[in-house]
């Protein structure tokens, strides 16, 4: 079992940025490949970004996004720069067991956080 716990969200101004963390505790963090998702109301969840032995995004972020992981820590993160009001969502973490699955797709992750909300104003 492996629990997961995000903060670092709020409300900005366009232009502006965040960073979210993603505690974990229980079973070996170092075990699980970690991601990055979120959902606006009336959406689906949508994969942001991953990292497993390498990073992933999605289109929407990259060059603005980065995730990082401290395995001292226990932590991942997600450096969001250059915010939009169309990255306003609830930001979810999730942990994964199996590297040969896809990591973009919402059914590979078994653990999820309780998600943090993040507004971007205009």
């Amino acid at each position: 079992q492996v629990q997961l716990v995000e903060s670092g969200g709020g409300l900005v101004q366009a232009g502006g940025s965040l960073r979210l963390s993603c505690a974990a505790s229980g079973r070996t963090f170092s075990s699980f490949y970690m991601g990055w998702f979120r959902q606006a109301p009336g959406k689906e969840r949508e994969f942001v970004a991953a990292v497993t032995y390498g990073t992933y995004y999605a289109d929407s972020v990259k060059g603005r996004f980065t995730i990082s992981r401290d395995y001292a820590k226990n932590t991942v993160y997600l450096q969001m720069n250059n915010l939009k009001p169309e990255d306003t969502a609830v930001y979810y973490c999730a942990a994964g067991r199996d590297y040969t699955s896809p990591p973009r797709e919402v059914r590979t992750y078994d653990y999820w956080g309780q998600g943090t909300q993040v507004t971007v104003s205009s």
